[in-house]
Order: C-alpha cells, then structure tokens, then sequence
C-alpha cells in the first residue's frame, strides 16, 4: 500500500510552486502620543502631595483645553515616596518625591507644537514625544496586506508562464508578517526632552513639528498547485 502524497508536497500531476508576495506602503501618521511627566518635591509629605495635585490638574486642563483634536488623555502610574537621608541613624525623611504620568494621543497635527511647548513650561514638567502611528484599524493595514497577495499570484502566474503552463488551484495562503508603522526618516525634529519651567527664561516660540513618513509593510508566502509543464 503506497501512501498518498501531502497536497504540499506537489505531484508530477499537480507540481507545487511556492512564492513570497510583499508590499510596502509610505503613508502620512494618522496619531501623535506624548507623554507628560507631572512632578513635585518637599520636606512635607502634604504639601508636596498638594503641589501635585495642583500641577497635574494645571496640565490636564491645558490639554483638555484643545478639544476634539485630543483623541484620548489617561493618567498612568502616580507615586509619591520619602527620600531618606543618606547619613545618620534611624529612618529621617529627607524629602518627598511625588510623580504622575499622563498621555494623551491627537488627530490634529497643526497644533501639537504650541501644546507640547505649552506644556513643558509649566513647573516641574517634563515632555516626551511625539511618537506617530496609526489607528489600530486604519485601512493601510488592509491595503499593504491586499498588495502583498497581489504581488504573490502575479509572481506565481509569471514563474507557471515561464514553464508554459498556468496555475491549477491554491493550496495554501500564509500571512509571514505584518510590520509597521515605523519612521521612514529618523522624527529627531519631533522630540521635547525634559524641559522644565526652570531651564526657561521667557516663553518659548512654539515648536515646528513636522509629521515623518511611516512605512507599513506586509509579507505573504503563497502555494500554488500548476498544470503539469511539457519540459
């Protein structure tokens, strides 16, 4: 008794012909995340505690203050924890360091700059971003993966072409890889790197940000069964 083949594995009857499709899309960012990092600091757990809150809301509402353009804002980790001296017996409390981070993603590109630069003059503030994206379920993601398997029946349909004979029936159909979106150019001009109202003499001219090109890409492998070729 002889075992049948594996569909995968090609017959002389059915010859198997493995490709690769690829497609690779460069597309505008269709979100901008920040992230803020609220501090304060005092010899007073309270007060401290208080300069916090105070300056947390001071940011929230200054982003709050642009609307529809703010696409999502959540508070992430808040802590507050005693510095204690590095000498001496016993558990001295040296300070109070307390800290809460914010992010806050947009759809409005043209006003990020004044935001961002807003936001890092106010006290003990730092800024981090923007890193571009985009939505979970825009339609680029689709698009690069229709592409790719565009790309592998043509690859497939021109190497059966060069053998003289055409393609009989898919076999089988592999998603190898979906990547992106990832920077098409290095966003160095996007970046506000802890920047606090002390490091500033006067209010800062808001920054030109300007949105890089994302690149999506996707990978398919693809089988093909063919018409046996007249070799």
């Amino acid at each position: 008794m002889t075992s049948e083949a594996h569909p995968s594995a090609g017959t002389p009857d059915a010859p198997l012909l493995v490709v690769r499709g690829e497609a690779e899309l460069e597309v505008e960012p269709e979100l901008a995340r920040i992230g803020v990092l609220v501090s304060a600091r005092g010899r007073d757990r309270r007060s401290t505690l208080d300069d916090l809150t105070r300056r947390n809301t001071t940011a929230l509402d200054l982003i709050k203050s642009y609307g529809d353009v703010v696409e999502r804002l959540s508070t992430g980790a808040f802590s507050i924890a005693p510095e204690f001296a590095d000498r001496g017996r016993g558990e001295r409390v040296r300070s109070y360091h307390g800290r809460v981070q914010l992010t806050a993603e947009f759809t409005d590109f043209t006003v990020l700059g004044e935001l961002v630069t807003r936001l890092a003059d106010l006290e003990l503030t730092r800024v981090d971003g923007p890193w571009w994206s985009l939505r979970p379920d825009s339609p680029v993601h689709g698009e690069a993966r229709r592409r790719a398997v565009a790309e592998a029946v043509q690859r497939a349909r021109e190497y059966a072409g060069a053998l003289g004979t055409s393609l009989a029936a898919l076999v089988e159909l592999a998603d190898t890889g979906v990547e992106g979106p990832r920077p098409h150019r290095p966003a160095f001009a996007a970046g506000v790197r802890s920047l606090a109202a002390a490091e500033m003499r006067e209010p800062a001219e808001p920054l030109d940000l300007e949105p890089p090109q994302l690149r999506v890409t996707a990978q398919v492998s693809a089988h093909f069964t063919m018409a046996p070729p007249e070799l």
